[in-house]
């Protein structure tokens, strides 16, 4: 074998055992990075939770950019990715809440008083001052006569949703002080799955009245003059407790005062109280579940002890 065949071979096996060894090191980092995050708990940290908070159509022009800015602000405070998970209607906020599928969501206090045992309360809105607000019975501003409730019997009704509180839970108790219900009361009766949506059925005559969120009803005619100016507010109901921020059965406590203390201080800072002039709202409150006694006395009255 001539010189140069030689010293080809040698060459090769030198470039062999330099890969081997190479090879052998990178195997041994492998397996030293995989006994410590296995055994010690060492290795990268893992990416902080999405936390989902669910919400319904409310009465917010730019309800997917609000709720961005919202999202990112909570960011920032959190330290952790937030979502806004938004649904048509309580039924499905709830049903994610118990399963898992939402972290915290913004509710109606009457869901929350059918599910108390399994909910978490976590803050209440303050508006003008209180974490209260109103049902109101509202009709076409044309509609001069009617003086309340008793005056709408073979009308046409729009309700906002079956698990709302102002919008269908108080009117119902007020049948039932009436002797009857929606059934044999109205001629007929609908939801609209939102309340702004039972102010334009009233305003357009599609409905001849329809209970809303008197919040809901407040901001619209602020923002909104040209539309709540075509309806005419013929009742105000006593005050309930705010539709809350509560907590799903699978949250930790600790995530539940994060929040809370979030929320809570809002009206600190600038950006805070920028989101909360977009809602109409003064902050949030810690709450009380005896905020709501209210609508448990509504409940029972229409749906039994």
């Amino acid at each position: 074998m001539g010189c140069n065949a030689v010293c080809q071979r040698v060459f090769r096996l030198g470039n062999m055992a330099r890969h081997d060894a190479v090879t052998g090191v990178k195997m041994a980092q492998r397996l030293l990075a995989l006994f410590l995050t296995l055994v010690l708990g060492f290795g990268p940290a893992a990416a902080e939770p999405v936390l989902r908070i669910g919400t319904t159509p409310v009465f917010l022009d730019d309800q997917i950019g609000f709720l961005q800015a919202w999202a990112r602000y909570l960011e920032q405070r959190l330290g952790q990715p937030v979502r806004f998970v938004q649904r048509a209607s309580y039924r499905e906020i709830v049903q994610a809440l118990k399963d898992g599928g939402v972290d915290f969501a913004w509710i109606c206090g009457y869901p929350f008083v059918r599910e108390e045992k399994r909910l978490h309360l976590v803050a209440v809105p303050v508006y003008q001052g209180e974490p209260l607000y109103r049902s109101y019975l509202i009709v076409p501003r044309e509609d001069e006569a009617t003086r309340g409730l008793a005056d709408l019997k073979g009308r046409i009704f729009a309700f906002s949703d079956p698990l709302s509180n102002s919008g269908w839970l108080y009117p119902q108790s007020r049948l039932k002080e009436l002797g009857t219900d929606a059934r044999h009361f109205f001629r007929r009766s609908f939801f609209t799955w939102s309340h702004r949506k039972v102010v334009e059925a009233v305003a357009s005559g599609f409905a001849d009245a329809g209970a809303v969120d008197g919040y809901v009803y407040d901001t619209l005619a602020r923002l909104h003059p040209e539309l709540a100016q075509r309806t005419r507010v013929v009742d105000r109901s006593p005050p309930f407790g705010f539709p809350p921020v509560v907590a799903g059965p699978h949250t930790a406590p600790v995530d539940r005062l994060r929040l809370r203390s979030v929320l809570l201080t809002m009206a600190d800072d600038a950006e805070g109280r920028r989101l909360l002039a977009h809602l109409n709202l003064d902050g949030f409150a810690a709450g009380d579940p005896r905020l709501f006694e209210g609508i448990r006395r509504a409940r029972r009255m229409v749906e039994g002890p």
